[in-house]
């Protein structure tokens, strides 16, 4: 598999703070690489080192192929772009103007892809309205296009969908795919909201604690997430006889629900409650999702 980025032990320590602690990943060419944490597990961290904003204690990657060490790494990050924490903006200007400036700050030496830029992003109608009229949602959107200016193979999203309402986060993951899908840019995004990130990734990183917990496909991920049968019912106690019993894994989530894994007649599991004196309120089938299977592996608690 080609990789665009791989991160080989990297570490970045502060004072009294590590904020990466050998951090190991891959993130193929052409995938949107979701990487899940929670706070402080080291996301924004991991991008400001990427994007040269800071250096790590030790360890290092490679971009492009491009280590790290060399020399040229810095012509391997003008191929990437970058909205990391909040956009970089400028608010008393209009979002052409926003373009016109980060072009001449590339040292481009045209800035006629303004408008197919705008357009892309859906703020083509925005005239002369300065940045800081805009909605929340519209100055995300601008600065994916300052991001994209200078044409990038790598695009680096920390929390886009961020504080937006439900529009808002619809129109950045439409945004996002069609970056993917028509330009074949790769993307790296963090976001708190899973199963907004779900529909988006094709590959996962989980990261705790500065360290990678777990890679994996979108197609792996849902091979690992268990399907199950959750069962409500009158008596767990004697649903938990009546599953031990049969040789059946289960977990008790309530005074009332379990969730039943792995293959089972109902017929028979109605039949054996029954003689147990226990009530069979309802069934139904579950999948686990990225949110209960990122749980499972880190804990649910803060640090």
């Amino acid at each position: 598999m080609d990789y665009i980025l791989t991160t080989e032990g990297l570490t970045k320590k502060y004072k009294h703070f590590q904020a990466l602690n050998g951090l190991n990943m891959k993130v193929p060419k052409g995938s949107v690489y979701g990487l899940v944490g929670r706070n402080g597990a080291g996301k924004t961290t991991l991008f400001r080192l990427i994007c040269g904003l800071q250096e790590p204690t030790r360890g290092s990657f490679t971009l492009y192929g491009v280590h790290s060490c060399k020399r040229n790494i810095a012509s391997a990050r003008r191929r990437v772009g970058a909205v990391i924490e909040s956009p970089a903006i400028y608010m008393d200007m209009t979002a052409e103007e926003n373009l016109i400036y980060r072009h001449l700050l590339l040292g481009l030496p045209s800035t006629k892809g303004t408008a197919e830029l705008l357009k892309l992003v859906g703020l083509e109608g925005t005239g002369k309205k300065k940045a800081r009229n805009f909605s929340l949602g519209m100055r995300q959107r601008l600065g994916i296009a300052v991001a994209l200016a200078g044409d990038p193979d790598l695009l680096i999203l920390d929390e886009p969908a961020n504080g937006l309402d439900p529009q808002g986060i619809v129109e950045i993951r439409e945004l996002i795919l069609r970056l993917n899908r028509e330009r074949g840019i790769t993307v790296l995004i963090s976001s708190h909201i899973l199963d907004e990130l779900s529909r988006l990734a094709t590959h996962y990183g989980i990261i705790d604690s500065g360290r990678m917990v777990r890679e994996l496909s979108a197609g792996e991920l849902d091979a690992a997430c268990r399907k199950c049968l959750r069962a409500e019912v009158t008596d767990t106690g004697a649903l938990a006889r009546v599953l031990d019993g049969l040789g059946l894994r289960y977990e008790i989530v309530s005074a009332t629900e379990a969730d039943i894994l792995g293959e089972i007649s109902v017929t028979r599991l109605t039949a054996a409650l029954a003689a147990e004196g226990c009530e069979v309120l309802t069934l139904r089938e579950r999948d686990e999702n990225l949110e209960s299977y990122f749980i499972s592996l880190v804990g649910g608690g803060e640090k």
